[in-house]
C-alpha cells in the first residue's frame, strides 16, 4: 500500500511516500530559515512559507511515481501550530480528493513513534516510548500501532523548548539544540550544579521550567558580574541534567509496563548524551533500545505515511471536513 503523507506542524514542510508503513520511498523536507532572527519559530510566518513550499515539494517527491498507484493520502492535523498545520492539512485533502483516494489524519506524536518503525522494521508493539520534542515530552505505554496512553509527561516547559531557549541565551542561535550538544562535549558535566525537580504524585512526570531558569540565571548572572562563563562545561551540565531527567524514568516505566524495549524519538532524540545514557541504561537491565537515525528525529512526513498505513487498517478515515487541532492527547488521534 502506497501512502503520500504532508508534514507541516511546525517549521517543517514535508511530504514522502512510504509503502507498507515501513519502506521509505521518499521523503522531501524543506527547513525554513526565517526564523532565526527571532529566536523562535513564528507562526504566522511558518504558515506563509508552507504554502509556498508544499506543492512543489509535492512535484519533487512524486517525480516519476504513477499517481495511479497512491492508495491515500496523509497529513498531520494535530497537535501544532494550528495555521501551519492547516496548509498541509488543506493540501493534503485536495489531493486526496483530486486522486479519488482515502485521506488519513494523523496525530504528530504517534508519527514521530513510528518513525522507528521505517528504522527498525523488526519493531512491533507493545513497547514503551520516550516522545521529547520542542513542544513535548511524553513516556508512552505503545500497546498497539493505534492503541497508546500516556503515563508521565512534562507539567510545564518541554525539554525541546530548554533546550533552543538555553542555547539561544548562550548565542548559539535558533535552532540551537544540535549546536548545544556539539558545544557540551568538550564540557565537563559536573561543574555547574544544576535542579533535578521531581513529582512526588506522578513518578514519571517531569518538569524542566525550574532547570531552564537556573541556566538562564546563572548565565545572565555571570555576565553582568563580569565572571568567566565555562559554556562548554555549561552545556554539558545541561545536558546532563535533562538526560537525568527523561532516561531514568523512561528505562523505569518499560520496567514497569513489564515490557523489554524501549523506543526514544523526537527531535531531542538526536541529543548524544541522551542517546548514550539512554543505552547505558538499557542494557543495565535488559532493556532493548530503539533509536532512529538523525535524519527520522526531527519532523519528517516518512514519520506520518508509516503511522498512517496503520491508521488505515485500524479503519480510521478523514473527511474533507476534517479540521486540525493545536492540540491533542495521543489517545484521541
Amino acid at each position: 500500500m502506497l501512502i503520500l503523507a504532508v508534514e507541516s506542524s511546525c517549521d517543517e514542510t514535508a511530504v514522502s511516500l512510504v509503502e507498507d508503513g515501513r519502506k521509505l520511498i521518499c521523503d522531501k523536507i524543506l527547513s525554513q530559515t526565517d526564523h532565526a532572527i527571532y529566536g523562535g519559530v513564528v507562526p504566522e510566518i511558518a504558515s506563509r512559507r508552507h504554502i509556498e513550499a508544499v506543492g512543489g515539494l509535492a512535484d519533487l517527491a512524486l517525480e516519476g511515481i504513477d499517481k495511479s498507484k497512491i492508495d491515500a493520502v496523509a497529513a498531520t492535523y494535530a497537535p501544532g501550530l494550528i495555521g501551519a498545520v492547516l496548509v498541509g492539512l488543506n493540501f493534503a485533502k485536495s489531493a486526496a480528493y483530486s486522486l479519488g483516494v482515502p485521506f488519513i489524519p494523523v496525530h504528530h506524536m504517534r508519527g514521530h513513534i513510528a518513525a522507528n518503525y521505517l528504522a527498525f522494521p523488526e519493531l512491533e508493539p507493545p513497547f514503551a516510548a520516550l516522545v521529547v520534542s520542542g513542544g513535548h515530552s511524553l513516556i508512552v505505554d505503545v500497546r498497539g500501532y493505534t492503541d497508546m496512553e500516556v503515563i508521565g509527561t512534562t507539567r510545564d516547559d518541554a525539554a525541546g523548548e530548554c533546550f533552543d531557549k538555553v542555547a539561544r541565551v548562550l548565542g548559539l542561535g535558533y535552532p540551537g539544540g544540535a549546536a548545544l550538544d556539539a558545544l557540551s562535549k568538550t564540557g565537563d558535566d559536573k561543574k555547574y550544579p544544576l535542579p533535578r525537580a521531581h513529582a512526588g504524585d506522578s513518578p514519571f512526570d517531569t518538569s524542566f521550567s525550574g532547570l531552564k531558569t537556573a541556566v538562564i540565571n546563572l548565565i545572565h548572572n555571570s555576565r553582568q558580574k563580569g565572571e568567566e562563563l565555562d559554556e562548554a562545561s555549561l552545556a554539558a551540565s545541561f545536558a546532563a541534567a535533562v538526560s537525568d531527567a527523561l532516561v531514568p524514568r523512561a528505562v523505569e516505566a518499560t520496567k514497569m509496563l513489564g515490557y523489554k524495549k524501549l523506543a526514544v524519538c523526537g527531535g531531542v532524540a538526536a541529543n548524544s548524551r541522551i542517546r548514550s545514557d539512554l543505552t547505558r541504561l538499557c542494557d543495565g537491565n535488559g532493556i532493548e533500545i530503539f533509536a532512529p537515525p538523525l535524519k527520522l528525529c526531527g519532523d519528517n512526513g516518512a514519520m506520518i505515511a508509516s503511522q498512517a498505513y496503520y491508521e488505515y487498517m485500524a479503519g480510521k478515515r478523514g473527511g474533507l471536513d476534517c479540521n486540525a487541532y493545536a492540540t491533542m492527547a495521543i489517545n484521541n488521534g
